[in-house]
């Protein structure tokens, strides 16, 4: 690529072939093309080891709102729902009503109340629900 004095060159991370919804993206899942297209990533490091939430087809640009954390939580597995407030804490099962990774907000229902709660998901897969 000829840079002319005073130019800026500018990359875009785009996928190196099709990548399924759910796929771990890892460095040979893509490239850099020559291009600035607003909103997508500019450094492949920004992408690597985040799962893709949406089918993305070779050659598409890689925005950060079609990748995430890797799940940790599957749709309807059993996780322990903590609920804490002060000094009580307070644990019952639940069920995951979606899937999703550290810190990611999901719903998941009480398997005793079937009360369905908005919790969030730590690294143990424990999901704490939010005050309201």
């Amino acid at each position: 690529m000829l840079l002319l004095p005073g130019s800026v060159s500018a990359e875009t991370v785009v996928a190196a072939r099709v990548l399924r919804a759910q796929t771990i993206i890892a460095a040979e899942d893509l490239k850099l093309e020559p291009s600035t297209v607003s909103g997508a990533l500019d450094n492949p490091q920004d992408a690597i080891g985040f799962e893709t939430r949406v089918a993305i087809y070779a050659g598409q640009p890689i925005r950060p709102d079609n990748i995430g954390p890797p799940a940790i939580v599957d749709r309807n597995q059993k996780v322990t729902l903590i609920f804490r407030k002060g000094g009580l804490s307070i644990f019952a099962e639940g069920r995951a009503l979606s899937r999703g990774g550290i810190g990611d907000t999901i719903r998941v229902m009480n398997s005793a109340s079937k009360t369905t709660v908005l919790a969030t998901l730590a690294p143990d897969g424990a999901a704490y629900v939010q005050s309201q």
